[in-house]
Formats: structure tokens, C-alpha cells, sequence
């Protein structure tokens, strides 16, 4: 039994991790970092309870650390977790730019140790569509693709993630989510045009983006806005044998917000459409399922890749790519051009 420490009880740690980590075969919590001892009593009762990863660590046999904490304090995390002999999983975003997240893998490779980043969102259930898709060629040869999220957020929320502190905002955010599915599905892009701004009313970080990644003929868009009443699709790819086109967001975060544990083995009744072409003539479009969505996936994974030397469940060459293009992102907004990747 792999023994894990979560740095972190926030919303990711206590609505995500901590419960796909109860689910998964190999795990067991071990330890909490956290001040909220209170609620660790009330869910997680009988685990221990630490004021710093330096007293967890301390205490030896920690075999996997998973940081879930503000963005600007994982790579001092990752580093000392590495240190300390832990496997570590990130959530995302891996680190604030390229050089903390390069220093993080180098350290991981010198110590012999398991890094990646925790980008649950590979395993939405219109992703895991798409790939399909992409697979069987349903599309034909790619022409269009847009990932989004539009939300109806006009206030602020008073979280860390709003403040002007370093590695806060949305780009870094959900943008980290979304060019880790373009990679996921698309690969490598030559080119990045971005304009990245804050919109809503006394934003003082980036609460909106628009970003174009260039694949040779054709264009994948990422988008985000917070002030959206009539979201468009998460997802639609456009080729010249079909069109897939799927609204509403994965379910599987509401279902863990529950309280329960979204299950891999029964799809989740969410429909898509699915439009053919055949030359200038479309055909009927017809519903599929979108799905299942698994994010039971990840975990389960990674005892894999610690046990047996399987791949891990996201590549460290592929975190570092998102990275990159995270920063390229910011690059462009700033001087009002397209990059090169």
C-alpha cells in the first residue's frame, strides 16, 4: 500500500483528490498538511494532521505527496517533497512559468523520482469522445476546433486565485486545463496568438481569454469567459467528414461535490451530436453518448507507474509543453503577436 500525504485541504484536495484517492487500489492516506483540523476530524477522522510538509515529511514512510496549494508555492513544495524520497503529483498548473516547472522535472529525474501533474480534465467525458473519434478518423481531415469554458461569474469570488499574487488568474487556471486537452488531442502546435485580459468589473488579474493555436491547415481556439448567460459548446471539432459539437460541462466535479464518486464502468447519459459530411453535403446529426467521463483513471495510474514502471498518467515531457505554451500565452497578450512554439 502506497502511503500519500496531501499538502493542502482546499477544494481540489478535499472534493477531488482525497476521494478518487480513497476509491483507487494501492492508496491509502497517510497524512494532511492543513490548518483545518476541524474539518479533517470530521472527514478523513484518525488521520494524522501536520502544520508543515517538513513535519509530515519528518516522519518518514511518505511514498507520494499530491500538492494541492496556491500556485506560486508548488515548486517549493515539489522540490522538498523530492527530497524528502516522495513520488509527487501536482495539481495543475504544474508551476507559475517554464524555468520552476524545467527545475522540477530536473530535480525529479537526479532523485529517480515520479513527477507529473494532476490534469483530471483529460478524462472529461467529451475529450475521451473526441480522442475516440480522432481515433476512427470520423472527422477526416480537421478544419476547426474550439475548447471553452463560459461561465456566469460577474462578482469576484474572494479566493486566492482572484488576487494579485503570482500564478494567479484564469489563463494559468482553466487555460492550463485547456491547452493540456489541445496537446492531449492535437500535439504540438507551430504557432500561438493570445490576448489574455481581466473584464470584469474590479478584476485585477487576466478573468478572460481568447487564444489561437496554429496546427498547420487548421486552428484550435481556447477560450474563457466568467460574464457568459448562454454558454457556448466546451467542445467543437469541425472536419470535412463530420462535426462534433458537445454544450454543457463534464459532470463528473459536480457528482465528487456530492459527495459521491463518479464510476467509469456506467456512462453518464450526457448527449453530443455528431453531424457526417460526405464532399459539400451534410448528413443528418445524430445524438452520442459523450462518454463516460474518468477521472477514477489517474490514480490508479500512477500506483502503476510507481509499482511497475508504467507510463505515468501525464507525461512530464507534455506538462513541460503546457508550460511553455502557458507562457508563450502571456507573451503574446503582452506584445500583441503571434509566436512560434
Amino acid at each position: 500500500m502506497l502511503r500519500v500525504l496531501l499538502v493542502g485541504y482546499g477544494f481540489g484536495a478535499r472534493i477531488i483528490h482525497a476521494p478518487l484517492i480513497a476509491v483507487s487500489e494501492g492508496l491509502e492516506v497517510a497524512g494532511i498538511v492543513t490548518r483545518r483540523h476541524d474539518e479533517i476530524a470530521r472527514d478523513w477522522p484518525g488521520t494524522h494532521v501536520y502544520p508543515d510538509l517538513s513535519a509530515a515529511l519528518a516522519q518518514g514512510g511518505i511514498d507520494l505527496v499530491v500538492i494541492c496549494t496556491p500556485n506560486d508555492t508548488h515548486a517549493v513544495l515539489a522540490h522538498q517533497s523530492l527530497d524528502g524520497g516522495a513520488h509527487v503529483v501536482i495539481d495543475k498548473p504544474f508551476a507559475i512559468d517554464s524555468t520552476e516547472a524545467q527545475g522540477i522535472a530536473d530535480h525529479a529525474r537526479r532523485t529517480g523520482r515520479i513527477v507529473t501533474a494532476f490534469q483530471n480534465r483529460r478524462w472529461d467525458s467529451h475529450i475521451l469522445t473526441a480522442q475516440k473519434l480522432l481515433k476512427d478518423k470520423a472527422f477526416g481531415t480537421i478544419s476547426d476546433a474550439t475548447l471553452a469554458y463560459d461561465r456566469l461569474r460577474q462578482v469576484n469570488p474572494a479566493r486566492w486565485g482572484d488576487k494579485a499574487r503570482p500564478g494567479s488568474g484564469i489563463w494559468l487556471n482553466l487555460g492550463s486545463h485547456l491547452v493540456d486537452q489541445a496537446v492531449h488531442l492535437f500535439g504540438r502546435p507551430q504557432t500561438i496568438m493570445a490576448d489574455i485580459f481581466a473584464q470584469r468589473p474590479g478584476a485585477v488579474v487576466d478573468d478572460t481569454f481568447h487564444v489561437i493555436l496554429g496546427y498547420g491547415g487548421f486552428r484550435v481556439t481556447l477560450r474563457a469567459c466568467m460574464i457568459t448567460p448562454a454558454p457556448a459548446p466546451v467542445i467543437t471539432i469541425h472536419g470535412s467528414a463530420g462535426s462534433l459539437v458537445r454544450y454543457g460541462e463534464d459532470i463528473q466535479e459536480a457528482v465528487l461535490k456530492t459527495g459521491e464518486v463518479p464510476g467509469a464502468d456506467s456512462p453518464i447519459p450526457v448527449l453530443a451530436q455528431f453531424t457526417p459530411a460526405e464532399g459539400e453535403t451534410a448528413g443528418t446529426t445524430y445524438n452520442i453518448v459523450a462518454g463516460p467521463g474518468n477521472y477514477r483513471a489517474f490514480y490508479p495510474a500512477m500506483v502503476a507507474a510507481i509499482r511497475d514502471g508504467a507510463s505515468p498518467p501525464v507525461a512530464i515531457e507534455e506538462t513541460l509543453l503546457v508550460q511553455h505554451l502557458l507562457d508563450l500565452g502571456f507573451v503574446s497578450a503582452r506584445e500583441g503577436r503571434r509566436l512560434e512554439v
